[in-house]
């Protein structure tokens, strides 16, 4: 049943096409389908599947229940590296304490978060394993974790109602109160195809927060120049990865920041070159 308003309310679709729901190894491919249509149902349409155990499903189609747009345009892929190549934020679903405390928020915290950091898109919201959940290396490549306040004495939540739940509150934040949606205002190459910067543009880049390929690469020149200065061993890492992927998911780098970070190690990495040359 649908009822129509004469004043029908307004939502952000700059907001809603700058989220990723990324499923990771999901059991079930009915899981699948209910999940994207949650999805639908709220605005969104980028889905990402980690190494699905059965997609594309017939079940997952009858699940959809109609959502079939979602289903066919998801974007399947082996590791959550992946998936989040060019999130700006990652938020993963967790409802467990873990061993490392991580910046923990609410679903109505994590939709305000989304509308209100423009600079930080695209946003990519990771659910776990039906069985376990997100694993501890996963939740640690996220900035934020979203835990959803269930029932303690039962939080046996499904996959689908879990997505269902934090698509409710992404659309909610995206909803316009007043005014227009501000666009883009960068002129277009009509003959280039893509936005024709100023020099003051082009100095603004190294402003907009890296996507996580940028700091995950730069995590793992870290983690090389630490292993070659003897800081690191890889045999025992301890949790000093982790506490690594922790500050790094803090300090929210931008771009030239990323860079001067990797400048510095390759200084570090040459000089230790130089050394072990000269001895």
């Amino acid at each position: 049943m649908s009822y129509s308003t004469s004043s029908e309310p307004q939502f952000d679709p700059q907001l809603l096409d700058s989220i990723k729901i990324v499923l990771c190894q999901t059991s079930h491919p009915g899981n699948i389908g209910a999940a994207a249509r949650a999805m639908k149902t709220m605005g969104l349409k980028h889905l990402v599947l980690v190494k699905p155990k059965d997609f594309p499903s017939e079940e997952a189609m009858v699940r959809s229940s109609g959502a079939l747009d979602v289903l066919e345009n998801a974007q399947i892929v082996e590791t959550v590296e992946e998936a989040l190549q060019d999130c700006r934020l990652i938020i993963g679903t967790s409802s467990r304490n873990r061993a490392l405390p991580w910046p923990l928020i609410e679903p109505r915290e994590m939709g305000e978060l989304i509308k209100d950091q423009t600079e930080a898109r695209p946003v990519a919201i990771m659910f776990g394993r039906e069985s376990t959940g997100l694993l501890n290396e996963e939740l640690q490549l996220c900035h934020y974790h979203v835990n959803i306040p269930a029932n303690p004495e039962y939080m046996s939540l499904n996959l689908a109602s879990a997505v269902q739940l934090i698509a409710y509150e992404i659309r909610l934040a995206s909803k316009i109160i007043t005014g227009a949606v501000e666009q883009d205002s960068h002129p277009v190459d009509s003959d280039l195809g893509y936005s024709a910067q100023t020099d003051s543009e082009q100095d603004k880049d190294s402003e907009q927060l890296a996507s996580f390929e940028e700091v995950d690469g730069l995590y793992n020149h870290l983690e090389s120049t630490m292993n070659k200065t003897d800081f690191y061993n890889p045999e025992q890492p301890k949790l000093l990865p982790a506490r690594i992927r922790r500050i790094l998911a803090k300090a929210r780098l931008n771009k030239g920041e990323v860079n001067i970070l990797r400048g510095f190690l390759s200084s570090i990495d040459k000089y230790i070159k130089r050394h072990v040359k000269g001895s």
